[in-house]
């Protein structure tokens, strides 16, 4: 995103300032995949939106992976890890939820001008909170557009009005995302997709997919639905080529839209040097960072994973989405430099 761009949201100064000085604190003191991750030959990582998370999975975690240096190797093909950034921009990786005794929104965004029950909720939260003092009525008004910059102003949080996934959480008012996401039955051993590329634990392909979201574009591209973790590879005929689960940011840094892959590191390192990042697929540059599909992380030191792959399907990351091996090893091949991925 242009930083200049007149529709580009800005806070305020202060904030601003608040969240400028977080994002130093951040760079201090987070773990690998887990903060700001320094780009192999342009970028990688997973975006962290001024807030990094810390090592929240156990690094001692079993995984169907093997161990090692070998296994490092095998995942990359004995390729040296990419150290540095190219073009200056880093990447950025990964807040507990949680669950109002009231209403919950349904909708993954409402801003000024919306209307219906998640407005109502949300007005109901605000009353909740000492920020508005208005009826709830339904109608996102001037009066709860002022109340939500109030709030964002006063909890630190991006001030633009908008009522996403990090104010809802603030709020008490953001659903239990489990329910958004489907989960698949593994399938049989050597199993493959429609190009031949074996099954991880989380994949399916062809008719066995979930339904593709409506509006999610034509043609070859990439899928990535945010509330459901949830991606599908469709090729030029339109037909879903495999759907798997990833473990995608906990912040409301994945900006929707369509984008194009612009770069791609068989390996990056993170930027303490804690962490590898096979096969990093990167689609969008943001002012803090850049943010891409890549496997899930292992530990410099002793090449454990950061998680396993049971854990897909839940918000893990500070940006990019993390997918299981044999996931990654297919889009690294499917996605090729100039693929449109379309978030939503």
């Amino acid at each position: 995103m242009n930083p200049t761009d007149p529709r580009r949201p800005r806070p305020n100064t202060r904030v601003g300032q608040t969240r400028q000085s977080a994002l130093v604190a951040v760079l201090l003191v987070s773990a690998a995949c887990g903060g700001l991750l320094a780009l192999a030959n342009s970028d990688d990582g997973e975006r962290a939106g001024g807030v990094a998370d810390s090592n929240i999975v156990n690094a001692s975690a079993s995984s169907a992976a093997a161990t090692g240096p070998a296994a490092t190797a095998a995942v990359v093909g004995g390729v040296t890890p990419d150290t540095a950034a190219a073009d200056g921009l880093q990447d950025l990786d990964g807040s507990d939820l949680t669950v109002a005794d009231g209403c919950l929104l349904s909708a993954q965004s409402i801003r000024f001008g919306a209307t219906g029950e998640s407005v109502s909720c949300l007005q109901q939260a605000l009353v909740s909170g000492g920020f508005y003092t208005g009826a709830a009525t339904g109608q996102f008004d001037q009066a709860t557009d002022t109340a939500v910059r109030q709030m964002q102003e006063d909890r630190n949080l991006f001030v633009d009005g908008v009522v996403g996934r990090e104010s809802a959480i603030s709020l008490g008012i953001w659903p239990d995302e489990e329910s958004l996401v489907i989960r698949t039955a593994p399938r049989p051993a050597g199993s493959v997709d429609l190009m031949g590329y074996p099954l991880s634990s989380v994949a399916v392909s062809g008719p066995d997919a979930p339904p593709l979201p409506p509006s999610s574009g034509d043609g070859k591209r990439v899928v990535y639905e945010r509330a459901g973790q949830r991606v599908w590879a469709v090729n030029s005929d339109n037909v879903v080529v495999r759907s798997y689960l990833v473990a995608g940011s906990k912040y409301s840094n994945e900006e929707p839209g369509t984008h194009k892959v612009y770069s791609k590191s068989e390996m990056s390192t993170a930027w303490n040097g804690k962490a590898y990042l096979p096969l990093m697929i990167r689609y969008l540059k943001t002012d803090i960072g850049a943010i891409g599909f890549h496997g899930i992380p292992r530990h410099v030191e002793d090449n454990s994973p950061y998680m396993i792959e049971a854990e897909l399907g839940q918000r893990l990351s500070g940006g990019c989405q993390r997918q299981a091996i044999p996931d990654a090893r297919f889009l690294w091949d499917f996605a090729q430099v100039g693929t449109t991925v379309v978030v939503i």
